[in-house]
C-alpha cells in the first residue's frame, strides 16, 4: 500500500505555506510556531533544524518531542472531514494542525487555539 503522499512531503516545503496564511489574516509567524510547539513539542531550535533538514511530515510526527494530550480536544472539519474522526493516526496528526492553522487564520484567541483547559 502507497504512503499518501502528504507523509512523504518535506514540512519545509508546506512551513511557508502555512505562515503565509496566518499573515494574509493579520497573525504572525511567531504564532504559527507557537501552535507548532504546542502540538508538537518541538522548540524553536528543533523546529529549525527540522526546516534545515527538509524532514518529512511522517518524520516530523514520529520524532516530535512530545505530542500535546490535549490535541484530541481538537474538533472540527478540514477538508471536508472532521478530525475526530480520521482513523490513520498521522493523517490525523496532520490535519490537527491544519485546522490549528485555520482556526489561527479565522481570528480565533490563541488560549482557544490551544485548548487550554481552565480548572
Amino acid at each position: 500500500m502507497t504512503k499518501h503522499r502528504i507523509y512523504t512531503m518535506s514540512f519545509a516545503g508546506v512551513y511557508p505555506h502555512y505562515v503565509a496564511k496566518a499573515e494574509k489574516k493579520g497573525r504572525t509567524k511567531a504564532e504559527v510556531d507557537e501552535i507548532i510547539y504546542w502540538l508538537t513539542g518541538y522548540d524553536q531550535q528543533g523546529l529549525k533544524e527540522v526546516i534545515e533538514e527538509k524532514i518529512n511530515f511522517e518524520t516530523f510526527f514520529a520524532e516530535a518531542p512530545k505530542l500535546h494530550p490535549n490535541r484530541k480536544l481538537i474538533k472540527g472539519v478540514v477538508c471536508g472531514i472532521r478530525v475526530e474522526d480520521i482513523e490513520e493516526p498521522l493523517m490525523q496528526e496532520v490535519r490537527y494542525l491544519d485546522k490549528l492553522i485555520d482556526e489561527l487564520a479565522r481570528g480565533k484567541r490563541m488560549e482557544k487555539i490551544l485548548r487550554e483547559v481552565s480548572i
